[in-house]
């Protein structure tokens, strides 16, 4: 039985491929500019048969779901292992986590509150930060705030529902948990730079604290809010996200996770700790912030919202744990040997809440080394990869302004890709035909498929398919655009450093070293489909992922 299919115009400028495919082929072709129509036709008995029978099989596929990290489970137990563990009465805040950033430390006197400007972690428990203005607060004997900047992206094909509905109902359990604390928690509509300052004076609060991204925006929106607030009052930073603070690890850009290794790993005994409960705050606000009406938050968005939210990725840090609970029971034993086949249960799959700051790195950690010593191996290859390479991330993107740029790359690796930069392509893609998963090879439109419907590419693909785009495009300042641009705009865990090293590591060879020369690639790690083929069943992959209409 063939598969028909149709070339539509959709407008003046754009075709669309017209055929039958079932709800999750449309979503896909809806969200890259495609489009689907539903021809009915009579299903046979047989047929008919087969589908009763897969509903019988529900159960099983609920749980093969959860095993892959892609459902719910009726079983929760670590929720109140860590509860238990954060009552410790005798944790510690080590300072070398924070830098002041501001000339003045002390809290200004007759001030009426603490503010954390939550940026980067969007927790309320397991953040250092908060941790550190609730320990500022007590000693003042002050109320407890805090606050949240809502800015769309500058640039708007970035800005997807997808991202901002992740982020904004994680916001929302932060309110939530502040609601239980009596902290008092803000929405603030606008940039920081602009707002912040007059926030802070409006409300006559004493000192601020934030949290750290290596960034170049969240690094703009710092200085600017430091040049607007008045120099009597204490701008503190802490860093919440990284297990060892970044400024700690290294003063310097490291050459790979060889160099940073070591000085992370000798520094673990002194910050791989357990972290304080942030408890109910004994000091009440005079003033109470303005309610939120999430509901209305959320449909105003000025966002594209045909990059749909995902279900299998629930936001929030309950959500988070519940997700590390299964990976901690389910898929960690099989992580230091099948982590990179695509078709393993293996993977963590907690890169959304650990992006969003719903989830504590340092919880992670902690937590599989408390409850998963039974997996041997795969504990410290997870830490690994946890720690150490993603530190490295955070190292690069603070240490390196060029960090999406190939620029940003060993000179080594620059001089080869110019080398090669006019070396004849097999094949030359166009920005939207790869973004449409419109190749001639099926594993890599079945990665782009997965990564455009789930928000979420396995990683060993992800750099397949970053390489590939390097050999398919015309340059590689091409090839780095438009890679970091389909991860930054599909990848719920986009729009962070992992995401652009990994780019820049499989494009323009950062972090790795010389390989044999080749055309195109130069000296730069070279990936085909063969070695794909010798890794995982591709077949497999393929029949999975791969777009129904090529």
């Amino acid at each position: 039985m063939h598969r028909s299919l149709l070339l539509i115009p959709a407008s003046k400028h754009i075709w669309k491929f017209v055929t039958l495919e079932s709800q999750r082929h449309c979503s896909f072709t809806k969200l890259v500019g495609l489009s689907s129509i539903n021809n009915r036709t009579t299903m046979p008995a047989e047929k008919r048969k087969a589908t009763f029978a897969k509903m019988d099989s529900t159960k099983k596929q609920k749980l093969q779901a959860v095993k892959e990290g892609k459902g719910e489970r009726e079983e929760v137990w670590l929720q109140g292992v860590v509860a238990k563990q954060r009552k410790d009465k005798d944790l510690k805040f080590n300072k070398k986590r924070l830098r002041f950033l501001s000339q003045t430390q002390k809290i200004k006197q007759g001030s009426e509150g603490v503010v954390y400007w939550m940026n980067r972690d969007h927790r309320v428990q397991d953040n250092w930060a908060l941790i550190y203005a609730q320990q500022l607060a007590l000693e003042e004997k002050l109320p407890l705030h805090i606050c949240f900047c809502l800015v769309i992206t500058q640039n708007p094909e970035l800005a997807t529902i997808r991202h901002f509905g992740f982020m904004l109902r994680g916001l929302e359990e932060v309110a939530t948990d502040c609601s239980a604390l009596d902290i008092q928690f803000h929405l603030l509509q606008g940039s920081a730079g602009e707002l912040l300052p007059g926030f802070v004076e409006d409300w006559r609060f004493g000192a601020v604290v934030t949290d750290f991204s290596p960034l170049r925006t969240p690094l703009q929106w710092v200085e600017e809010v430091k040049k607007g607030l008045p120099s009597d009052i204490p701008f503190i930073q802490v860093d919440a996200h990284n297990v060892v603070p970044c400024w700690v690890a290294s003063d310097k850009l490291e050459y790979s996770a060889r160099t940073i290794r070591n000085k992370i790993t000798k520094l673990l005994e002194e910050f791989l700790t357990e972290i304080p409960l942030v408890d109910k705050h004994p000091h009440t606000a005079l003033r109470t912030a303005k309610p939120v009406d999430w509901a209305e938050a959320l449909s105003s968005l000025e966002v594209d919202k045909t990059v749909e939210e995902v279900d299998w990725a629930k936001s929030g840090s309950a959500a988070g744990i519940a997700m590390l609970e299964s990976f901690i029971d389910l898929r960690l034993k099989n992580f230091a040997t099948q982590r990179n086949n695509p078709n393993s249960s293996a993977v963590s799959q907690l890169s959304p809440w650990i992006r969003f700051g719903h989830l504590s790195a340092q919880r992670v950690v902690l937590q599989v080394k408390c409850c998963g010593k039974s997996a041997g191996e795969s504990v410290s290859s997870f830490t690994e990869e946890l720690v150490v390479r993603r530190e490295l991330t955070d190292n690069f993107c603070f240490y390196n302004p060029s960090y999406d740029s190939v620029k940003g790359a060993n000179d080594w690796a620059q001089k080869t890709l110019k080398d090669h930069t006019k070396d004849p392509r097999p094949y030359v893609y166009t920005r939207e035909q790869l973004e449409k998963a419109q190749t001639h090879d099926k594993l890599w439109n079945a990665a782009q498929y997965q990564m455009v419907i789930e928000g979420k590419m396995h990683g060993f693909l992800r750099m397949y398919w970053a390489k590939k785009i390097l050999e398919w495009t015309s340059s590689p300042e091409g090839a780095l655009s438009i890679a970091i641009y389909l991860n930054d705009r599909y990848e719920l865990d986009g729009q962070d450093p992992n995401g652009f090293v990994g780019c820049m590591w499989s494009i323009c060879g950062v972090h790795d070293q010389g390989w044999a020369e080749r055309p195109i690639f130069g000296k730069i790690r070279y990936m085909n489909y063969k070695g794909c083929t010798r890794k995982f069943d591709v077949a497999q992959f393929e029949r999975k992922y791969c777009p129904k209409y090529l």
